[in-house]
C-alpha cells in the first residue's frame, strides 16, 4: 500500500488508463548486440514492444556486481519483459565483466572489494565515485546513444531506471545529459551512503543540477532508506519534480528487501509505470 503522499502516483494511473494512454503489449521482441567503447566490446540487449512504431524507451543501468555475485539473467529478462509489455522499448547494457560482458575489463564490484581488502573502506569509496564519474558513466552514455539512434525509438521521450550503485550512476547521467525526460531510482547508494561522505556529496550536488522528474523507491528493509530520504528533501527544498516512495518490508533480510525491482515486480508496477507514463507519454 502507499504512503497517503504518494497516493498521486495512484490517481496519475487511473488517469492514464481512463485517456488510454497505457500501451499493454501481449508480446516482447528481443535483441542483442555489441558496444564498442574504448577497446572492450560490451553487450547489450533490448526488449521492445511488438509492432511497427515509435515507443517510449528507457535504459536501464544494473547494480555493481563481482565474480561471485553475478546479475541473473533470469532478472534483466524480467525487467525487459514488463517494460515491454507495458509499452517501453528497455535497453540494458551490460558493463564491465558484468552478465553477458563477462571478460572484458573488471567489474565495478571487483575493484571496489579489491581496494576494501587491500586498502580500506576510503580507497573502497574513492573507487566506487571514480567509477561513476568516469568508465562508468561514460559506458552508460554510449549505451544512451545507441538507444537514441534507433528508428523504433520516440527520442522525444528517453528516460533512465537504475538500481543500486546504477542508481547513483542514473543520477550522475540526469545532471550531465538534461534531455533525458525521466528517471526512477531503485535502491540508489543504498549500501554505501552511510559508509562514503564523498558518494553523499556528489549525489547531492549532483540533484541540485537536474531538472528531470525523478522517482526514488525502496523497501522499507534496505539496507538504508537514507539516500532517497535525503536526496527527495533536497529536490523538494529546491522545489524541483521529484517522488518518493518506500515501500513495506520484502523479505527476510536487507538483501532481499534491496533486490524488490527484481523479486517484486508486483510491488512497484502500477506505481513506477504511472510516473514513466506521466512524463513519458505526455
Amino acid at each position: 500500500m502507499l504512503r497517503p503522499a504518494h497516493i498521486c502516483l495512484s490517481v496519475l494511473a487511473v488517469i492514464a488508463l481512463t485517456l488510454g494512454v497505457v500501451a499493454v503489449q501481449t508480446s516482447a521482441v528481443s535483441e542483442t548486440f555489441d558496444v564498442r567503447i574504448g577497446p572492450r566490446i560490451l553487450r547489450a540487449q533490448v526488449w521492445r514492444p511488438a509492432g511497427n512504431s515509435r515507443f517510449p524507451a528507457v535504459l536501464f543501468n544494473h547494480g555493481s556486481y563481482t565474480t561471485t555475485d553475478a546479475l541473473r539473467q533470469a532478472d534483466t529478462e524480467t525487467l525487459g519483459t514488463v517494460f515491454a509489455r507495458h509499452g517501453y522499448i528497455l535497453l540494458v547494457l551490460y558493463r564491465q565483466d558484468v552478465g553477458l560482458s563477462r571478460g572484458q575489463g573488471i567489474s565495478e564490484g571487483d575493484e571496489m572489494v579489491k581496494a576494501l581488502e587491500t586498502s580500506g573502506v576510503d580507497a573502497r569509496n574513492r573507487v566506487q565515485l571514480r567509477r561513476l564519474e568516469n568508465e562508468s558513466l561514460s559506458e552508460a552514455t554510449a549505451a544512451l546513444v545507441r538507444l537514441r539512434a534507433r528508428t523504433d525509438v520516440d527520442v522525444r521521450r528517453v528516460g533512465v531506471v537504475g538500481h543500486s550503485f546504477g542508481g547513483s550512476l542514473s543520477v550522475l547521467m540526469l545532471e550531465q545529459d538534461p534531455a533525458i525526460r525521466a528517471a526512477v531510482i531503485f535502491g540508489g547508494a543504498a549500501n554505501s551512503w552511510n559508509q562514503s561522505p564523498i558518494l553523499r556529496e556528489r549525489l547531492t550536488a549532483a540533484v541540485r543540477r537536474i531538472s528531470a522528474p525523478t522517482f526514488f523507491v525502496y523497501a522499507e528493509n534496505d539496507y538504508s532508506t537514507a539516500p532517497g530520504r535525503e536526496l527527495a528533501a533536497e529536490m523538494k527544498r529546491l522545489g524541483k519534480p521529484h517522488a518518493l516512495t518506500i515501500y513495506p518490508p520484502f523479505g527476510q533480510d536487507a538483501r532481499t528487501g534491496h533486490n524488490v525491482i527484481f523479486n517484486s515486480v508486483q510491488t512497484w508496477e502500477s506505481d513506477v509505470f504511472a510516473f514513466l507514463d506521466a512524463h513519458l507519454r505526455r
